[in-house]
């Protein structure tokens, strides 16, 4: 059987071998792919769940069963493998959830795992819980803190370093390279959830990351209309065949018509990716004079604290996403939430359209989110229609 996700370079209307054109390129045209037998230049959809055996009982096309394997899938893959610059290629899933679990379920009992005080916190809460039923020893530590890392690591014990970068929803920036160095030298693994970059911005496995993970469901998607996960890895390696094994056995992968979704959406994720980091800029920049916020919280801004290691590791943008701290504590920003008109008050980030959302409602009693705290997530609105709702609702929520 054919390798299921390995990288493949694009070709031209002929068939031939195309140039080695920009990433931006090979994915506005989905790797350059033409249908064989149409000439099509969009894919079909394969939905077939099994495949016909060859006379010596062999499977020459590479498919035999769809639990483990799908030909729109494998499309979906090599586009990701391609934008992540990943060596062992490319690993859909059918959440982010289940494409972060499947890495730690590749661990052995009794393996330490180094996580980040801020992430994602449905994923925070699932290790809480289910790290310790499956023998995994786990600590807790600011990333940003490279001391701190330093000192969270117990060489020859701990088996993978997590981090979250730009980690939500304070958007703290971990310095890749650093981590990937400390990880490393402790004989670890370090894995990066680079949801709130994408590839377009940050490229982990260029900085020595082992494997990137996103909520495809996110801005790779980008229209809230698909619920995905990715995995792509630097090397094809024991421990990436396990989770090659896992997401076969577990029958974790991704359906067929929401890769079809998301290969559509991939097409346009550098001309959506650059504009609502733009507007995020700018928003950040205008909300930083705003005298109903106590502070913007934005890798982009000069003064945030992640900004120098943002600048060295993120590139064409800093992100679609940011928090505002509002005057007036928790109160304050409900009330905010409440009156805005544009902005969607729904949970999720990256889609086209502009969420808000107070996440310590969310997250409840142990969040590190600070109750003033609301989050936006970016879209391709009119940047201009997105500042004045706001200006509006935080007017309104302080009486004026």
């Amino acid at each position: 059987m054919s390798q299921p996700n390995a990288p493949q370079g694009p070709t031209d209307s002929q068939g031939d071998a195309a140039p080695d054109f920009t990433r931006r390129s090979r994915a506005a045209q989905a790797m350059g792919r033409i249908e064989p037998e149409t000439r099509a230049v969009v894919m079909p959809l394969h939905v077939s769940t099994t495949f016909i055996r060859d006379p010596d009982n062999g499977y020459s096309s590479g498919y035999s069963y769809a639990r483990p394997d799908n030909a729109t899938v494998r499309e979906a893959e090599s586009v990701l493998a391609m934008l992540e610059g990943a060596g062992a290629g490319a690993l859909l899933f059918g959440s982010g959830m289940a494409a972060a679990t499947a890495v730690f379920g590749a661990l052995e009992p009794g393996d330490h795992v180094v996580a980040g005080t801020v992430m994602y916190w449905a994923l925070k809460r699932w290790l809480r819980e289910e790290a310790p039923r499956r023998g995994l020893a786990l600590t807790f530590v600011d990333t940003d803190d490279l001391d701190a890392l330093r000192a969270a690591i117990e060489p020859g014990r701990t088996k993978l370093v997590w981090i979250e970068t730009p980690g939500n929803p304070l958007w703290t920036i971990t310095d890749i390279a650093a981590a990937a160095g400390i990880a490393h030298a402790a004989g670890a693994r370090l894995t990066v959830d680079s949801t709130a970059a994408s590839p377009v911005h940050t490229r982990p496995l260029e900085c020595g990351a082992d494997i990137v993970m996103h909520s495809a469901t996110k801005i790779l998607n980008g229209h809230s209309d698909v619920v995905a996960g990715v995995l792509a890895g630097a090397r094809t390696d024991a421990f990436w065949e396990r989770i090659r094994s896992i997401r076969a056995g577990s029958g974790g992968i991704l359906g067929p018509f929401e890769a079809y979704l998301l290969m559509r959406s991939l097409r346009t994720l550098h001309l959506r990716a650059a504009a609502q980091a733009a507007g995020a800029l700018r928003l950040a920049e205008r909300l930083s004079g705003h005298p109903n916020v106590a502070r913007v919280l934005y890798p982009g801004l000069p003064d945030d604290p992640g900004h120098a290691v943002a600048r060295r590791q993120m590139r064409d943008g800093f992100g679609f996403m940011l928090s505002i701290r509002v005057a007036g504590g928790e109160a304050g920003a409900i009330a905010t939430a409440a009156r805005v008109r544009l902005w969607k008050r729904a949970t999720s980030l990256g889609g086209v359209e502009s969420l808000i959302e107070h996440r310590a409602s969310v997250e409840g009693p142990g969040s590190p989110c600070p109750p003033d705290l609301l989050r936006l997530s970016t879209g391709i609105e009119d940047t201009d229609d997105l500042y004045e709702d706001l200006d509006r609702a935080l007017r309104g929520a302080h009486g004026g």
